[in-house]
């Protein structure tokens, strides 16, 4: 995310939520920065991937979006709506022209959660080279009303079936290690963490991975 993005956001929050809540959300996002700022990286071997097929609720659908004119106008204003639609609609369009999936989970017709997956490479520069049959799984978000119902392991295990079909090699997500809801779904699908990341930024690249310690 660039400085410009940042204040963007920033902005939209203030506007939203007023100055004290602006300030509660800045001092928590320094206190992650500088204390909490290892990444978590998970991996799966798709080729290796046993476990059966994910049985969904009857309640329940998933659907994959290839473009943005395959997405239908009210998941996208849905998908927009809690922070600047402008730059989300600017941030989705150009997921979307780096051959992005966005995958959908509608509860009864509702749309209740999404993520993003895109095979080869990453939609920002990686901690490791992945290969040409690699898939990335990134940016996963279940909206509040549905949250606490398991939603997001169910969405993330059927994605990783869906890739082991279509030949996949192996996949990989991270979780922040002060996200303990993340960390927490994750642990319950097929991934399994293989290591711990930092990210550093130094000037005048914004991207600059180091301290990769692999997990036991």
């Amino acid at each position: 995310m660039t400085f410009a993005t940042t204040l963007n956001r920033l902005s939209e929050f203030y506007g939203r939520h007023g100055l004290l809540s602006t300030l509660r959300r800045g001092t928590i996002g320094i206190r992650r920065t500088f204390f909490s700022n290892r990444m978590a990286i998970f991996s799966c071997d798709l080729a290796r991937l046993t476990a059966p097929a994910v049985q969904m609720p009857s309640s329940v659908s998933v659907q994959r979006i290839p473009s943005l004119a395959a997405l239908a106008p009210g998941d996208l204003q849905q998908m927009t709506s809690f922070w600047n639609p402008t730059l989300a609609k600017q941030n989705i369009r150009e997921r979307f022209e780096k051959h992005s999936s966005l995958w959908l989970m509608k509860v009864k017709g509702t749309l209740a959660g999404y993520g993003w997956t895109l095979k080869g490479t990453s939609i920002e520069p990686y901690f490791f080279s992945l290969s040409q049959t690699d898939v990335h799984l990134y940016d996963f978000h279940v909206f509040p009303e549905f949250r606490g119902n398991g939603f997001n392991p169910l969405l993330v295990t059927f994605i990783l079936g869906s890739m082991a079909v279509e030949g996949s090699g192996r996949a990989f997500i991270e979780a922040a290690e002060w996200n303990t809801a993340q960390l927490s779904s994750l642990r319950k699908t097929p991934f399994r963490q293989v290591a711990w990341a930092k990210k550093v930024a130094h000037f005048p690249s914004p991207n600059c991975f180091v301290d990769r310690e692999r997990c036991p």
